[in-house]
C-alpha cells in the first residue's frame, strides 16, 4: 500500500470542463503538513502502516524543506511509514542521485514505450544508488491500452485528458499503431504487452497500471509472466 504527499487534491478543480491535472492541487510541504496528511491517508485508508510513502514533486526548494525528513524518518521509527520514497520528473537524475541522502530508498518516475526519457536520466542515478524504481504511467495515459485509435480520444467532461491537443493526441496513437503492427506479438494484447515491456527494463522494480475492472487486473497482472527477452527487444536498441 503506498500514497503520496505534498499536495492538496480539490476534486471541485478537477471536475472543470478541461481542467489541467496541476490546477486541481495545492502545496503543502511543511513537516506538520506532510505529518497531517500522513494521519489523514492513514484513516483514509483504515491502516496504521503505509508501505512505501512518496513526496510527489515539488521544486528543489520543497523538496529541502527545513525539518522535512527528519519528521518522516520519525514516522518511520514510529512504524507509521515502511520505506520512504521520491516522485520525480523523467528527467531529473540530480534528485535521483539524492534520495538516499535523506533517508528515501525508492523513486517512481513516468517510464513507457512512448517517453523512455527516464532511461537517460533518473535509472543510470537509481541504479547507481540501489533504488527501487516504480515505473508510473506505463499505459501512457491510456494511450498504449489498446482501447484508442487515431482519430478516437477522450472527451469526457472533468477527465484532464481531454484537454490534450489534438495533434499531439493524433501523432502518438499514429506511433501506438507502428508499435502494435511492429513489435507486439502476435496474440498479445497491447496494453499487456506495453506493462511488460516496461518490466524488462533492468532498473525497473514495479509498474504503476490502473484498474478498473476483475478483468484488467488479471490481464495487468499476467503481464509480469510474459517473456519478452530477445535481442530484439526495443531495450537492447539504441534510441
Amino acid at each position: 500500500m503506498e500514497t503520496k504527499s505534498g499536495h492538496q487534491f480539490h476534486a471541485d478543480r478537477a471536475s472543470r470542463p478541461g481542467a489541467d491535472p496541476g490546477s486541481a492541487r495545492t502545496d503543502h510541504w511543511t513537516p506538520t503538513e506532510v505529518v497531517a496528511q500522513l494521519e489523514a491517508s492513514l484513516r483514509a485508508l483504515r491502516t496504521d502502516c503505509i508501505d512505501i510513502y512518496q513526496s510527489h514533486g515539488g521544486s528543489d526548494a520543497e523538496f529541502a524543506t527545513p525539518g522535512l525528513w527528519e519528521a518522516l524518518s520519525r514516522q518511520v521509527l514510529a512504524g507509521k511509514i515502511r520505506f520512504l520514497g521520491v516522485s520525480l520528473d523523467p528527467a531529473d537524475a540530480a534528485r535521483a542521485a539524492r534520495v538516499p541522502t535523506v533517508g528515501a530508498g525508492v523513486v517512481q518516475v513516468t517510464y513507457n514505450r512512448l517517453n523512455r526519457s527516464a532511461e537517460d536520466s533518473v535509472f543510470p542515478a537509481a541504479v547507481d544508488q540501489r533504488l527501487g524504481v516504480r515505473a508510473r504511467e506505463p499505459l501512457a495515459n491510456g494511450l498504449l491500452s489498446g482501447k484508442y485509435r487515431p482519430g478516437s480520444w477522450i472527451t469526457a467532461v472533468g477527465d484532464w485528458r481531454s484537454s490534450r491537443s489534438a495533434a499531439d493526441v493524433g501523432a502518438r496513437l499514429a506511433e501506438v499503431e507502428r508499435i502494435a503492427a511492429t513489435e507486439v506479438p502476435s496474440g498479445v494484447p497491447l496494453g499487456r504487452w506495453a506493462l511488460a515491456w516496461c518490466l524488462q527494463h533492468p532498473a525497473v522494480s514495479a509498474v504503476i497500471p490502473g484498474s478498473k475492472t476483475i478483468e484488467q487486473l488479471e490481464g495487468n497482472v499476467a503481464a509480469a509472466t510474459l517473456d519478452l527477452v530477445s535481442p530484439a527487444h526495443p531495450l537492447t536498441v539504441t534510441h
